[in-house]
């Protein structure tokens, strides 16, 4: 089997007395598209810092690329493309200028930076706006720049640190037919997100919460062993007013809001539709529909990090 692209021991980071990221451990795969989802400040971007070589482990380590994060970072830095969750290039500079810019930063030869400069411009859909300046690019379009400066140098990995945000839902899925395209040619790719539906294009992905990993699998695997209980859509006509009175009932295991409808899931899945309805009925209140459903990824998240809170309110 081939070597991992990634492989992580017990990496952990603290700041004085706070612990950023606890001792966590996984591998990624050559090729693969690798999810890490977590809240904000959950230890995400604090753990990217660090496999790019940008931050030293407290204890620990990882290999990327085959280069040791603690002894071999600029090698590590030399086999990556990283993209920050804020646009990093630099605004007052065209679209061209940056594509310079950047080559110049990795090493490129200018035949190879111009080579280079035409695959970036047919990707990113930017033929004919080389002389604008980044500032004045729509921000899907720049996000599409900033991935291809970082991919100038046809990296063997790449870092994405929630590419997607403030991308309208058009960009969002070119974005991710790029990141799929990449995965296909062999560059692995790992990438943080806070949009749980574009987790489903990952091959793995892991769960983290304050620093430490508490799932992790393909998505068909999170949603087919996360819950031990079967979960229903739930519509009324006053979606708040029942998500309120759901949360309170003690039969109620997990309720969330998606949309205009409830994700419900009860302790007993007994009769389940029946009971969900007449809950819902004592409180005055009357469902429209009531129908079983798959998880999604984001039920198995909610699900996930409420049951990890609760181990630690026991502890």
């Amino acid at each position: 089997m081939a070597e991992p692209s990634i492989d992580v021991r017990e990496l952990t980071k603290t700041f004085g007395s706070f612990t950023a990221v606890d001792g966590i451990s996984f591998t990624v795969g050559p090729g693969e598209i690798f999810g890490f989802l977590g809240a904000n400040g959950a230890g995400k971007s604090t753990t990217i810092r660090m496999l790019c070589g940008l931050l030293i482990p407290t204890s620990g380590t990882a290999l990327v690329g085959g280069r040791d994060i603690r002894t071999d970072p600029e090698g590590v830095k030399r086999r990556i493309g990283y993209m920050s969750q804020k646009f990093s290039l630099y605004e007052d500079l065209t679209v061209e200028e940056n594509i310079a810019f950047f080559g110049g930063v990795y090493g490129l030869t200018r035949e190879r930076i111009g080579r280079r400069a035409t695959w970036v411009l047919d990707m990113a859909g930017l033929r004919g706006r080389e002389r604008s300046l980044a500032r004045e690019l729509p921000a899907g379009w720049k996000q599409r720049l900033a991935l291809g400066c970082a991919l100038l140098h046809e990296p063997e990995i790449v870092f994405l640190d929630e590419p997607t945000g403030g991308v309208d839902p058009v960009m969002r899925r070119r974005f991710w037919s790029l990141i799929g395209d990449l995965s296909e040619r062999g560059v692995t790719v790992f990438v943080t997100t806070h949009y749980l539906d574009e987790a489903e294009y990952c091959n793995e992905i892991s769960f983290i919460h304050d620093g430490r990993l508490i799932a992790g699998g393909s998505p068909r695997e999170l949603k087919s062993t996360a819950f031990g209980r079967a979960v229903f859509a739930v519509e009324a006509d006053d979606p708040l007013a029942a998500l309120e009175a759901l949360q309170t009932e003690p039969e109620v295991a997990e309720t969330s809001l998606f949309g205009v409808s409830l994700h419900v899931g009860l302790k007993d899945d007994r009769e389940a539709e029946a009971r969900i309805r007449r809950l819902l009925a004592g409180r005055g209140l009357r469902p429209l529909r009531v129908a079983r459903i798959r998880p999604t990824l984001e039920d198995v998240f909610i699900h996930t990090v409420e049951e990890e809170r609760k181990k630690g309110a026991r502890a």
